[in-house]
């Protein structure tokens, strides 16, 4: 009995231990669940902002495209034609209910609306005059006019799309889009994670709580003071404040840098202070019962420990020989079954590890070909959305050679993703590819004439240094210009966050049996670590509503297959350059691969 205190004392020490570790497992538990949230709410973040992006760019173009048509130009070269004027009504109305916009409206240069598409509705656009609305001012300097405000007539919210409409290269007026977005923030659902979107201002403009909207989230500065008296893109030119503490709200911020916009997603703090609370409180009754089972098994063995010490005495009259042989057979029986338990769980384990191995390699393999095929074909495809939006535009006004043309150009990128799935197909099935002979000008002129739409908007200068004699290199039709288009498509998306001027350098000439072609950039050029791991998959640095980082990997391993190089450097005037080497093949004689009949 005197050896039960130590033994007590023991565990006592042991019960103080665990609960010293409580501390460091809440702060693990909370990190775990705080990372939880973060992904979660990120995956969240990232969708509701390429919804919202998307909604945008869907009516961009589209005051462009209206600003043309001429019974828009008619209306404003003679406004006093009630005729013209009626046409003009039903025609903006017919597109809005086309397009899906919410309005669609026509001022003249001096801001006073003369057609609309609700010209017959209670709260009309027409005969109102919208000149201090900023999406006007810039339309007229030539730009394209964009604003978010609630309006002044139809008392909703709208993002507002303006461009100039031209006669003789004169501006005569301003065509008007304004998309709904109200449509955009119902999407978001009950949920206990709210949605908050501010502008440049620090102002709610959309959010899950109605109360919460057209609050400043922070002290107004007196220039966006004077800025929202003037433009009054509010209900009140001085938004209440909304207070939003951090011990009540867990904050997930997305900026959009190209509006001047903040995507918030507020998760309660209760969504990570209660399965805190929780598994600890699991954790804590884990320890106790641990404690309480080592109580048992040290008390279990004092008695234990007694009864044998009574069997001993027992024992002693029987004789030492027969006790000492079954001693050793009940032990070497004991270790055989150990063994053979042991043995049989390290070979399930093997069973399992491998079944879990060979489950990883085809999500893996599956994860890698998803991703390559949407980043091949996210190109093609927004070239074909933009031709078909625009023939029917041109449907609209008869244009049918146009419209042809357009359906021409479709066709043809079909038959470019064609080509593209069935190469990717090719390539994951790790297929040797034969090459043929390409000429490498048309091959040029088809990846700029894909990104020519690009180049328009960013208003890049394409420099070209290119022989008029045609050269021929070993290559695939179709790879080649999967290449030459992502190295293009790269630098665009360089070019995109630099100021003007913005050039593209192109630049070929013939040296050791090799075709050298030299694309250079002005932009920012690659850091340190984009030259290191620019061909590595999945590495981008770009965001994830622009790019997967398998661009560059897949242009690489398109040129190891042809026996090329690509080189990524830094030109000495500044900007990125990349060097492409393919091999001269003097004949021109064009041989069709297998990756071009592959069906």
């Amino acid at each position: 009995m005197t050896s039960a205190k130590p033994r007590w004392r023991h565990l006592l020490w042991l019960a103080l231990f665990f609960i010293t570790l409580l501390w460091p497992a809440q702060r693990l538990v909370e990190n775990y669940y705080l990372k939880g949230l973060q992904r979660k709410n990120a995956q969240t973040l990232d969708l509701f902002v390429a919804n919202l992006l998307g909604t945008l760019q869907r009516y961009e173009v589209l005051p462009q495209i209206l600003a043309r048509l001429p019974n828009v130009q008619q209306v404003l070269l003679n406004p006093t034609d009630e005729l013209s004027l009626q046409t003009t009504n039903d025609l903006l109305k017919r597109l809005q209910q086309q397009t899906g916009a919410d309005v669609i409206y026509l001022m003249d240069t001096q801001g006073l609306a003369l057609a609309a598409s609700n010209w017959d509705a209670e709260r009309s656009f027409v005969n109102n005059n919208y000149s201090f609305r900023p999406y006007f001012r810039e339309a007229l300097q030539g730009h394209t006019g964009e604003f978010f405000g609630l309006g002044n007539i139809s008392v909703k919210r709208g993002y507002y799309f303006g461009s100039a409409v031209y006669a003789k290269g004169e501006v005569i007026g301003v065509i008007v889009v304004k998309v709904d977005l109200d449509y955009t923030e119902t999407l978001w659902g009950n949920t206990p994670e709210q949605l908050l979107v501010t502008d440049k201002n620090g102002v709610v403009i959309l959010a899950s709580q109605v109360d919460w909207r057209f609050s400043a989230t922070r002290e107004l500065s007196a220039e966006e003071q004077r800025s929202i008296v003037e433009h009054q893109p509010y209900t009140s030119v001085t938004p209440k404040r909304i207070d939003l503490k951090p011990e009540h709200w867990l904050t997930f911020d997305k900026r959009l840098d190209d509006i001047g916009w903040q995507v918030s997603i507020l998760a309660p703090q209760r969504l990570l202070k209660e399965p805190t609370r929780t598994a600890l409180a699991v954790v804590t009754a884990s320890l106790l019962a641990v404690l309480l089972i080592l109580g048992l098994l040290m008390q279990r063995r004092r008695h234990y420990l007694e009864r044998i010490a009574l069997d001993a005495q027992a024992k002693r009259v029987l004789e030492d020989n027969v006790r000492t042989r079954t001693q050793d057979l009940q032990t070497l029986n004991s270790r055989l079954k150990q063994e053979v338990l042991e043995r049989e769980s390290a070979q399930q384990e093997l069973v399992r590890a491998q079944d879990e191995l060979v489950q990883a390699g085809k999500l893996s393999a599956l994860g890698i070909m998803s991703a390559s095929i949407s980043h091949e074909l996210n190109q093609p495809l927004a070239a074909i959305r933009s031709y078909t939006d625009n023939a029917k535009v041109l449907l609209d006004t008869q244009r049918f050679a146009e419209v042809r043309s357009n359906l021409d150009l479709v066709a043809q990128l079909t038959e470019r993703m064609a080509s593209i799935i069935s190469h990717l197909r090719a390539f994951a099935r790790r297929d040797r590819l034969a090459s043929e002979h390409v000429a490498l000008q048309p091959a040029i002129e088809d990846a700029l004439a894909l990104t020519a739409k690009r180049q328009r908007s960013l208003q890049v200068e394409i420099i070209r240094d290119v022989p008029d004699a045609t050269l021929w290199v070993e290559a695939g039709e179709t790879r080649l210009r999967q290449v030459l288009s992502n190295l293009i498509s790269n630098a665009l998306d360089a070019l995109s966050e630099k100021g003007m001027p913005r050039r593209i350098w192109l630049n070929t000439r013939v040296e050791d049996g090799w075709v050298v072609l030299i694309l250079r950039d002005n932009g920012s050029g690659f850091t340190e670590q984009a030259l290191q791991q620019a061909c590595e998959p999945f590495y981008t640095t770009k965001t994830s509503a622009r790019g997967l980082g398998l661009g560059l990997a897949i242009c690489e391993t398109l040129i190891k297959a042809l026996k090329g190089r690509l080189l990524f450097a830094n030109h000495p005037e500044g900007g990125a350059q990349v060097t492409l080497y393919l091999r001269e093949i003097p004949s021109a004689v064009n041989l069709r691969s297998s990756e071009d009949r592959f069906e």
